[in-house]
């Protein structure tokens, strides 16, 4: 359950992640509404979230055996059942490209724990790089492929 509470938070910190401290120069853009963090696929609710891995608590990084970095990304997936926001099982696969058409690789690994199941992959980034993530998510015992695409971008200066 601790595992689960800190993931909850890195999925908040990633809503976060660009906004650093004021700094008085032309080039840093102004921060942006956060987006979307779930998406409704009928009987299902799908939350996801994308951050540097250096915001990762080292034992956490350590226990999910993620490289801390400012370039790299993490992407957490989580699929829960609409009636009551029980964990389910999914077939997830993700497409990842930037803003000029370079496919970054994403394999999504399955993370069980007590009572919840996460979906986390990690991909390098550049500063100021845009992703957009193409999210396919299948949940267990439907034959149903749903899609949700979100963008998030990356400042690791």
């Amino acid at each position: 359950m601790k595992m689960r509470k800190i993931l909850i938070v890195l999925s908040v910190l990633g809503l976060v992640s660009g906004c650093g401290e004021q700094r008085e120069s032309a080039d840093i853009p102004e921060a942006q509404p956060a987006g979307a963090t779930s998406a409704n696929i009928g009987d299902h609710v799908v939350h996801f979230s994308a951050q540097a891995t250096d915001q990762l608590p080292p034992e956490v990084a350590r226990a999910y055996n993620i490289v801390r970095s400012k370039n790299r990304a993490m992407l957490n997936v989580s699929v829960l059942r609409a009636a009551d926001n029980a964990p389910v099982a999914a077939a997830v696969t993700v497409k990842t490209v930037n803003l000029t058409g370079q496919l970054k690789n994403i394999t999504m690994r399955q993370i069980n724990e007590q009572d919840a199941i996460y979906y986390i992959g990690e991909t390098p980034v550049a500063n100021r790089e845009t992703l957009i993530f193409d999210i396919s998510v299948t949940p267990e015992g439907s034959d149903k492929v749903s899609a949700v695409r979100f963008k998030r971008e990356f400042f690791t200066d």
